[in-house]
């Protein structure tokens, strides 16, 4: 059992710093002002914030090889232990447009890693069921609009691990969609070229959310609205954002967090260098292109990019780090047990000092770092 005194911690826009965080059996137990009681290793945060630890639904690989070159258990062991070091307590592995085998292995890599996993969540699915119009770095060649008969195949021997998928809605049936909803994949709006109207109907037809805002779909168009005037003008679309700067502009990111504050979170789309395969990403600066310099993916870490909206977007500390955590959770259904320090809650935690360096770990109440 662990007590965590001298923190400061948001509930909602409030800092509050005169109370104790306990945590007994991978939860948080209690929430309480005065003396500790015995029993409890007490941890002095000596003033740094405690968070929810950051979810990320949308990482292609971290700390050594790309998950979809490599569809293994142990990439997806790889990088279990290196997000964890690094604040990102709960990540979806994503596929980019790839082979139906690199799907097929990846589901049995999911399926056998899932037993020992730490933070690893699931699979995110980007494609191929893509608008060719909107490929960013995705190879043309794998792209087609779904078959009910390739999705059954597909996600009936998946045993649950595929809990998100990008798709282009304007161009699938609407037997593959239902299919996939009644399956309880979250359905995500992305490398689409919809207009208004499509993307609407995409929202309001069970997709929750959408890709990378702004990447691979129309520019916003003064005289034509069409996906991101959707998305910001749709009562319950979510969206995901790129914070480095290089994907989005952060002036952009500043913009977009004023029209939908509660409907944006932020990903690390993040890769890592890889020479074989159809993703061949070289480091450029802050970001990763593809051999024919198509920016591909990001080089930062989510509290890099909750750095980048409290330093360069004007946005609070309390709402940037909702994006890394409680949205996220949303996202996933699964923010009755995390995004949040709130009895009852998984004590996935991080102590991060004012300049939002990370000090310490918690992944279900134990010690990471």
């Amino acid at each position: 059992m662990i007590a965590i005194k001298n923190s400061g911690f948001f509930k909602g826009e409030q800092l509050i710093t005169d109370a104790a965080v306990l945590i007994a059996d991978g939860l948080i137990k209690e929430i309480i002002k005065g003396d500790i009681p015995a029993g409890y290793e007490v941890i002095d945060a000596q003033g740094n914030y405690l968070t929810p630890g950051f979810m990320d639904l949308q990482i292609y690989g971290s700390g050594g090889n790309l998950f979809s070159a490599y569809p293994a258990a142990d990439t997806l062991k790889q990088m279990d232990a290196d997000l964890i070091s690094k604040g990102t307590t709960g990540f979806l592995a994503c596929v980019a447009t790839n082979t139906p085998d690199i799907f097929k292995q990846a589901i049995e890599a999911a399926k056998a890693y899932k037993p020992q996993a730490r933070a690893f969540l699931g699979l995110h699915l980007e494609g191929p069921y893509l608008n060719p119009e909107r490929l960013g770095a995705h190879p043309l060649k794998y792209v087609h609009k779904a078959t009910l008969e390739e999705v059954k195949e597909l996600i009936g021997n998946a045993d649950g691990v595929v809990k998100m998928m990008t798709i282009a809605h304007e161009l699938q049936d609407d037997e593959v969609i239902n299919y996939l909803l009644d399956q309880g994949i979250v359905l995500s709006l992305g490398h689409s070229n919809a207009n208004f109207e499509q993307a609407n109907h995409a929202y309001n037809s069970g997709f929750t959310t959408t890709t990378h805002l702004y990447n691979a779909m129309p520019a916003i168009h003064h005289r034509n609205p069409n996906l991101p005037a959707a998305v910001f003008n749709h009562p319950t679309a979510m969206a995901s954002i790129i914070a480095d700067g290089a994907h989005v502009d952060l002036e952009i990111v500043k913009m977009t967090y004023k029209l939908m504050p509660e409907r944006l979170f932020l990903i690390t789309d993040a890769v890592t260098a890889c020479h074989i395969g159809p993703y061949q990403h070289q480091l450029e600066g802050s970001r990763y292109v593809t051999p024919e310099g198509t920016i591909s993916g990001s080089n930062i870490t989510l509290l890099d990019a909750v750095r980048n909206c409290v330093d360069h977007c004007d946005i609070p500390l309390s709402a940037a780090l909702n994006m890394a955590s409680a949205h996220p959770a949303r996202v996933l259904n699964m923010d009755a047990d995390y995004g949040q320090i709130a009895v009852g809650n998984t004590a996935d935690l991080l102590l991060i000092t004012a300049q939002l360096t990370l000090q310490k770990v918690f992944v279900g109440g134990l010690i990471n770092v």
